[in-house]
C-alpha cells in the first residue's frame, strides 16, 4: 500500500535525509520525498499499519532533521 503525506522541510539535503531515515523504518518498503512539492510517498510492507508506522517514521526523521514535520 502506498500513501502520500504533506511534509515541511527547509532544504533539499534535509529532504534526502528524511527519505533515507524513512526507508530504514520498520514497516516501510520504500519512500520518496519530493522537496519541491513538499510531499512524501511511502510504500508500506505487506501487513504494516500506516497508523502505527508513521509515528516511527516521524521519530526517525526528527533524529536527522529536528525541525521537519510530516502531516498525517
Amino acid at each position: 500500500m502506498k500513501k502520500k503525506y504533506k511534509i515541511e522541510v527547509d532544504c533539499a539535503n534535509c529532504a534526502n535525509k528524511m527519505e533515507a531515515a524513512t526507508k530504514k523504518t520498520e514497516g516501510v518498503k520504500d519512500a520518496v520525498v519530493n522537496f519541491m512539492a513538499l510531499k512524501m510517498e511511502v510504500e508500506f510492507e505487506e501487513g504494516a499499519d500506516p497508523k502505527e508506522v508513521m509515528p516511527r517514521v516521524l521519530e526517525n526523521c526528527k533524529k536527522v532533521e529536528d525541525d521537519c514535520e510530516i502531516f498525517f
